[in-house]
Order: C-alpha cells, then sequence, then structure tokens
C-alpha cells in the first residue's frame, strides 16, 4: 500500500515513526470509544432500574473504570484457561465473564447502592452487559467489520513483538461463488474500493478462468488445494460397489474422499494452513475443514480472541439476530415486489445466514490474523458468505451484493494487518466457481426430476431422490464437529446435547442423504443443474444401447423434455456422447448429428463433459437443465434461485485476482490448472521443500 511521502524512520525496528503515532492515535480513539459505550450503558441501566442507584456523578465514571480493568484481566484469565475449557468453554466463559465483570465493578464500586435481594446484582449485571453489547452494535451501525477493528487493534499492541518471517508469504483469499462477470461488474461500478482498487492501480490483475464440469466447491477445491478434481463427478453421487450416498460436505465422507486423492504434496504442504475448507490441502494445520473435522488448535489466539473478546462472539449473537431480522425483511421485500426467480426463503436459512455472515466471517478473520501474525508461508481460506445468500436471494440480488461488500472491507483489513507486520504476504483472491440464476425445474413444471424419471421408467419402485439445501451446513457441521470431538467439558456437552454419534455433527436436511435399499432400481441426485441417473442394480457404467433395451421411452423422453438441454450418456460404439432434443454431440470425435445440443453452453462445454463422464462413480446418464436463450437462466434440479454443480450461464465463471508481477500467458482452464499456477507462485516464493532456492533467485542469477 502506498505510503505517505514523508517518514521518519525509527533504526531499532526499521519501522515508520508515522505509523507509530498512527497506532498510538488509533488505540486512544478505541480506549475513548470504548469507555464512552459504557458510560452510556450505565447511564441508561441506572436510568430504567429501580434496583441500582449511585451517590453522584462520579462512581459513575469510577465504575467505567473498574469495568475496563476487569475485562482486561478475565481476557487474560480466558486465554490461560482456554487449553483446559476448550473453545466452546471459552465462548460460555467469554459470554459469562462479561456478567461477571459487571457483577464485580458494582459490587466494589463504594459509591453505588444496590437495592433488593441476592438476585439484584445478578440482574443489574445482565441488564448492564445486554445494554452494553447492544451499545456496541449500535456504535458500529451494525456494521459487520466491528470485529475486524478489534482485531487490527490487538495486532497493533502485539506488533513490536511479531518475529518477522524470513520469506514473503502467501494468503489465499476463496470468495465462494463469485463469478467473474459479477465481480467485473462490482468494480467498474465502484462497489468495492479495496479489491477494486487494487486492480485500478495496477497492482493486481484480474481474469476469468473456467471450472468445467462439475462447477462445485468440493471438486474446484479438489483441483485447487489437491490436483485431484478428477475424483468428484458432482456436489453428491452414488457408488454402486458400497450401495452409498456420496456428500462431499459431510465430514466422513470428504475424509475418504480426501484419502483417495491426496499424494501428500497438496497446495498446502509445506507449512500452510487450512481453514474453513473442504480440503486439508495436505496441510499440517487445518481449522474448521470437512476433511479434517478434528480438533482445533487449543492454543489458537485466533479461538481465544473470538470467544473472549466483547466485540467477538457477543457481538455475534446480537449482529446473529439482527440478520434474521434483516432476511426476514428481505424475503417479504421479495414476495411483496413479486420477483421472479425468486424461492422460498426460511427454516434453517435464516439460521444459516446469520451463522456464515456473521460468526463465521469473523472467527475466520481471527484464524487468519494468528496465522498472519506467525508468518504462515500459505493461508488458505474459503468466505462463503456470498455463495449461501446468492443460492436464496439470486447471485445478483442486493443482499447479495451486500456480501460481497462486507467481504470488500474484510480484504481491505487483512491488507491493513499485514502492513503492520514486519514480514510481508502476497494476496491472491479467487473464486472456485460462480452462480446461475433461474427458476427452479420444479417451479416451471410442477415436477421434480425423479418424478419425470417414474414417467420413463419400467420399474416397481419409484426413483429414490438425493437432493436438498444441505451446502451451507458443511461449515456449522465442521465447526460442531471439532468441537465434539474433544475430551473435555465442552465435547461431552456438544456430544450429549446434539446427541452426536461417532464424533460426526450432521445438523441440516436429510433429504440429501436418503436410505438406500439393497433393491433400488433407479437413484437420482442433483447438484444445482446437474443431475446423475443411476440404474442401481445394473453393476458398472450402463451403456446407451443397454439402457435403450431396458428402459426405451428414458432417453427419448429426457432429451425432449422442455426443461432438460441434453443428456451425455456412454455409447459402445463411441463413447459418451451429448443427445439434445434435436441432435446428438460425440464428445470424444467432436462429430455432430443435427442440431448441436451444446452450441449454446460455450466453446469449452464439449471438453469438460468429456473430461466428467469419464470419471469415476459418474451417473449412467448425466441430465443438464436447460439454458434460457436471452437470460441465460437455468433450471435447478434443486430449490435455489441461485445454483451451481453443472454448466450454463455464469457458474463456470470463476475468477482469479493475482499479483500483477506474475504475468500469466493465458486464463487457467480447469481447477487442476489453477493448482499448478499457485505452485508456479509458491516456488517463486521458495514456500516448496523440493526445490533448494526460491525460482525468483534462480532467474536473477
Amino acid at each position: 500500500m502506498a505510503k505517505p511521502p514523508e517518514q521518519v524512520y525509527d533504526d531499532r525496528r526499521r519501522r515508520p515513526v508515522w505509523l507509530d503515532l498512527r497506532r498510538t492515535g488509533r488505540g486512544l480513539q478505541a480506549m475513548l470509544y470504548g469507555g464512552l459505550a459504557s458510560l452510556i450503558s450505565l447511564v441508561i441501566t441506572f436510568w430504567t432500574l429501580p434496583q441500582i442507584s449511585s451517590d453522584g456523578r462520579l462512581p459513575i465514571f469510577r465504575l467505567v473504570v473498574l469495568l475496563a480493568v476487569f475485562s482486561v484481566l478475565m481476557r487474560w484469565v480466558l486465554a490461560g484457561v482456554a487449553i483446559l475449557i476448550g473453545s466452546l468453554g471459552v465462548l460460555i466463559g467469554g459470554l459469562l465473564s462479561q456478567f461477571g465483570v459487571v457483577y464485580l465493578a458494582i459490587t466494589v464500586d463504594p459509591g453505588v447502592d444496590l437495592h433488593g435481594g441476592v438476585e439484584a446484582p445478578l440482574l443489574v449485571s445482565i441488564v448492564m452487559a445486554s445494554v452494553s453489547a447492544f451499545v456496541g452494535w449500535v456504535a458500529y451501525a451494525g456494521s459487520d467489520d466491528a470485529y475486524v477493528a478489534e482485531v487490527m487493534r490487538v495486532v497493533h499492541r502485539r506488533a513490536r513483538r511479531i518475529q518477522p518471517a524470513p520469506k514473503t508469504g502467501l494468503l489465499i483469499i476463496q470468495i465462494d461463488g463469485l463469478s467473474a462477470p459479477l465481480l467485473n461488474w462490482m468494480v467498474l461500478a465502484g462497489n468495492l474500493p479495496n479489491l477494486g482498487g487494487w486492480i485500478r492501480d495496477g497492482s493486481h490483475s484480474m481474469l476469468a478462468w473456467h471450472t468445467g464440469v462439475p462447477a462445485t466447491t468440493p471438486a474446484s477445491q479438489a483441483g485447487i488445494l489437491h490436483g485431484g478434481s478428477k475424483h468428484i463427478p458432482a456436489f453428491r453421487w452414488y457408488e454402486k460397489e458400497t450401495g452409498r450416498v456420496m456428500v462431499t460436505n459431510r465430514a466422513r465422507d470428504a475424509a475418504e474422499i480426501e484419502a483417495r486423492m491426496s499424494t501428500g504434496r497438496g497446495l498446502l504442504a509445506d507449512g500452510g494452513v487450512s481453514i474453513s475448507n473442504n480440503w486439508s490441502g495436505d496441510a499440517d494445520r487445518c481449522e474448521l475443514v470437512f476433511s479434517r473435522a478434528a480438533l482445533p488448535n487449543s492454543r489458537s489466539r485466533g479461538y481465544v480472541r473470538f470467544f473472549s473478546s466483547p466485540q467477538g462472539a457477543a457481538r455475534g449473537l446480537i449482529l446473529c439476530v439482527a440478520e434474521m431480522i434483516k432476511e426476514l425483511h428481505q424475503a417479504r421485500r421479495q414476495r411483496v415486489r413479486h420477483l421472479v426467480p425468486r424461492v422460498k426463503r426460511g427454516g434453517g436459512y435464516i439460521f444459516l445466514r446469520a451463522i456464515t455472515n456473521v460468526l463465521l466471517r469473523d472467527l475466520n478473520v481471527s484464524l487468519i490474523t494468528d496465522e498472519l501474525v506467525k508468518g504462515t508461508p500459505v493461508i488458505y481460506c474459503d468466505f462463503v458468505d456470498y455463495d449461501e445468500v446468492a443460492h436464496h436471494a439470486g447471485p445478483t440480488r442486493p443482499e447479495s451484493l451486500q456480501t460481497l461488500e462486507g467481504l470488500d472491507r474484510v480484504l481491505g483489513a487483512l491488507q491493513r494487518i499485514i502492513d503492520i507486520l514486519p514480514h510481508s504476504y502476497e494476496i491472491v483472491v479467487l473464486s472456485d466457481h460462480g452462480q446461475s440464476q433461474g427458476s427452479t425445474f420444479e417451479q416451471r413444471y410442477g415436477r421434480t426430476l425423479a418424478e419425470v424419471v417414474d414417467d420413463l421408467v419400467d420399474t416397481t419402485k419409484e426413483p429414490v431422490t438425493a437432493v436438498g439445501k444441505s451446502e451451507g451446513w458443511g461449515p456449522v457441521n465442521a465447526f460442531l464437529t471439532e468441537l465434539s470431538m474433544r475430551r473435555s467439558v465442552a465435547g461431552s456437552v456438544t456430544r450429549k446435547a446434539l446427541h452426536v454419534k461417532a464424533g460426526e455433527v450432521e445438523l441440516g436436511p436429510k433429504d440429501c442423504e436418503p436410505p438406500i435399499a439393497a433393491d433400488e432400481q433407479m437413484i437420482v441426485t442433483a447438484s444445482g443443474n446437474l443431475a446423475l441417473i443411476y440404474l442401481a442394480t445394473t453393476p458398472g457404467r450402463v451403456p446407451l444401447e443397454e439402457i435403450e433395451l431396458l428402459h426405451p421411452k428414458l432417453i427419448p423422453g429426457l432429451a425432449t423434455h422442455p426443461g432438460i438441454g441434453f443428456v451425455v450418456v456412454d455409447s459402445l460404439a463411441e463413447g459418451p456422447v451429448a443427445i439434445g432434443r434435436a441432435g446428438v454431440h460425440v464428445l470424444r470425435s467432436g462429430r455432430v448429428e443435427g442440431e448441436d445440443p451444446l452450441a449454446a453452453y460455450g466453446e469449452l462445454a464439449a471438453a469438460a463433459l468429456l473430461r466428467q463422464a469419464e470419471m469415476p462413480h459418474n451417473g449412467d446418464l448425466v441430465v443438464v437443465s436447460r439454458l434460457d436463450d436471452y437470460t441465460h437462466e437455468v433450471a435447478a434440479f434443486e430449490e435455489l434461485v441461485g445454483c451451481h454443480g453443472g454448466i450454463g450461464g455464469w457458474q463456470t465463471d470463476a475468477v482469479l485476482v493475482h499479483p500483477s508481477r506474475w504475468v500469466l500467458d493465458e486464463p487457467p482452464v480447469g481447477s487442476d490448472a489453477v493448482h499448478e499456477v499457485l505452485i508456479d507462485w509458491l516456488e517463486k516464493l521458495g514456500h516448496r521443500k523440493d526445490l533448494n532456492e526460491p525460482v525468483e533467485s534462480k532467474v536473477e542469477a
């Protein structure tokens, strides 16, 4: 970032003196604001509760000082016992401690009088702590980066004691679901002053990259972190050998899938950390990772800071309530304005939005900051805020764009944190896929895809459908799973409260994981506008010729359905073929008969579908929904207005924003290619242990 033109340096630390002065000013400002908030809270409490009074004004000001001193002492205590009581214990302790601080202060101050029985101190403590939290929220105008400001103050205080890392690190931030066209529009509109500013001033370059099929977080992250996207044909799929539906954000399934694709030399293998991701990237340390839903680092300052800080969990709980109220209002506004397309927004999503947009975002910032301070060589973190809101509100709706603006503020804060540190980091921002909008398949045609399949096949049982809104529950389940696996009081409480079995928490809808009986005949799994259909009792990949004999109406009926763009199926003669309502595209040879069913899906569609068709455990039939001619909307097989998983629209248009000095000759195609690009950049920074010296050093020599 640009520095002031005139700088005076302190030779002992090689740091600008103006930066120290700015630190001091910010610290005094924070103390002033904190004291003012406490004073307002005390005045409101004294005014509203008859159980408390004071001998004039001086005791109230004295009480403000006592509250500040006791708060600092309590935070030190929580940090010291965090290892013993665990993260959940710190959370509960942090909340209770705020009541305890107030109780201690009002009982110690001789100028404060309590009236009533033994319940008076408890009542006053609860009311005063609650009012204080509310006043703090109002002071920040409900800002979703208020906690970031708290983190900044902590880093400022620790800056002089931080040991510099020997090499420049790499911070990789994934904005889940952000498409390249949308980011381009947001930058042009000036709505992202931090990320857009990096692009405008030339420090960073932006380019789009094609995800291929499936356009899902698990597949893209498998490629980015492990170079192993070929192991994941969809968000969920059926495996005939075991009779199981695999769901990529379910902990036990994610662990098994990672074991299949990991080589031990993933993107984060050499001292990196994985935060809030599907996969570990072979990192030694993982936080909130589905495939490693084990113990979080008990000594992590990030956890302690978040759960014990007044601006952390306590503020987060209040903002969660505010976020849920905001969601109810925005959903009602869509209904009143008769916006289309739209889906029902309610139930567990209201809770999920609050968790992802408030608690998990702030927790991620805290965990990232802890790693930045340590000088961790490479950090990869996924922020799911935008993706979760866009699924239910629509990718370009105002509430979705607001989450992007909040994430932009997070990026700006992380850059400011890096500027404070004695070591440096390069920042890369990328997405794993985009999102495509549209009314759902059931909304358009009044029936689900499974019901359509049932009419076209000669079976005695209805098809089993694996489809649901489980994606957003992954981060929450990963966090609760980590807590439940602790051998501590916190772990025992979590296990008993959630009735956890085998250490895994599985909250959320169960329609994505239906029980599969041994005699099931047809199974349909859906991931956005991509669906996989399995002839469950027929072993192996069933070819087109055999399907035509078993169910002669199935392929023609699907291919000519108005809600379906094309069907991919293996042919014994020519391999995978895409069959549309008026033509066929042979994927290996490129031969087209009649109208090309892939023409509307882009020039990379055939190669992407061929690669997906050859993946293990792929469906006997792959179904992709229609793509509207003018709006480029799709018809998701799930009840989501914004979807991804297949192809069509913006869902395959991911984005990569990187330092401009790292020049890319052409955009990568597929997440495995992005993996190679990132590995190359790590080699340039000297963070791959199989190289003796940084590549840039070799070039300069």
